[in-house]
């Protein structure tokens, strides 16, 4: 007997599939590659390190963004009879790929600024400024659009931290910018460079962390499945949990699915579902994530014998 509950409210995958996400991502998308062609201009204009650094970040941004759009497009595809997640797990491919992108541009900016380190490259302070303040406006423009849906799923979410990243790595371009100004200090705009990597490289490696985490199909945050093999235990009638696994489809979509060995009696009473009623209940109260799709499959303990022994003869 098996039973897969769907809890009230607000279907997670629903969500995450919102056209209004796809749109703005769209904008932001727009705005990106304003700032990836402006700060272009300025790259070659100043000799910047930072600002070629941000530009190269910019354009993984833009890269990004249109990955996360395709990604939207697809989630918002419905499931199918072979496909019955739908692309629910796109969102977090599309992460995955936001994060790979950011990794190297950080390597390019930290190789390039170890060179310019040796060997200062000299900067138009006056137009850096000006460019850093063009892409800083743009930027908070993109973060204005995106903020609304940022916790709607990891695609979102990792768009969102893209563009923030960005944004202060144009506040370092502008201090280092003014730096040279005042000073002359022609090293400011290597060391603005370095900020900007040091913006980018330990998100990127959260990222695929948490994409990583998904991806491999680990029990998500929050939940100890040897607490929940204990506690289900503890229930009147359960004599054994065996095969219990959760992971997580998507954004908000944990999943849990178990096989519970109960007294061969409680079939030939009719008490089995009031059983699996306790089990849901169980699952619900204890435990801070909410599985919506939960499945488990109550068996009696002569199911179970012969089923160890089927994997015996395999």
């Amino acid at each position: 007997m098996s039973h897969d509950g769907h809890a009230h409210g607000v279907d997670p995958a629903a969500a995450s599939a919102d056209p209004r996400l796809r749109l703005r991502l769209i904008v932001a998308l727009v705005l990106t590659v304003g700032i990836v062609l402006a700060q272009l201009v300025g790259s070659a204009v100043t000799g910047s390190l930072a600002l070629l650094t941000d530009t190269a970040h910019a354009a993984a941004d833009a890269v990004g963004l249109v990955v996360a759009v395709l990604a939207a497009t697809m989630m918002a595809r419905p499931a199918t009879s072979e496909r019955t997640w739908g692309f629910a797990r796109a969102e977090v491919i599309a992460a995955l790929g936001q994060a790979v992108l950011l990794l190297a541009v950080g390597v390019y900016a930290a190789v390039e600024a170890v060179r310019r380190l040796a060997a200062p490259t000299e900067i138009a302070a006056t137009e850096l400024v000006v460019f850093g303040v063009v892409g800083l406006v743009a930027n908070l423009a993109a973060l204005a659009v995106l903020g609304g849906g940022r916790e709607a799923n990891r695609n979102m979410r990792a768009a969102f931290l893209e563009v923030l990243a960005d944004a202060l790595g144009s506040v370092a371009v502008i201090v280092g910018a003014v730096v040279i100004r005042v000073t002359g200090f022609e090293r400011a705009d290597t060391i603005a460079g370095l900020v900007i990597v040091a913006l980018i490289v330990p998100r990127a490696l959260r990222i695929v962390r948490d994409t990583g985490r998904v991806l491999l199909e680990y029990t998500p945050r929050g939940v100890d499945l040897d607490d929940v093999r204990t506690h289900l235990l503890e229930l009147e009638h359960v004599r054994e949990v065996h095969d219990l696994h959760a992971s997580e489809i998507g954004t908000g979509m944990p999943v849990i699915s178990a096989h519970v060995v109960v007294d061969d009696h409680c079939f030939a009473s009719g008490h089995a579902p009031e059983i699996l009623e306790t089990i849901r209940a169980c699952v619900r109260e204890h435990f801070p994530v909410s599985f919506d799709h939960a499945t488990i499959q109550l068996e009696t303990a002569a199911t179970r014998e012969r089923s160890c022994a089927d994997m015996h003869h395999a």
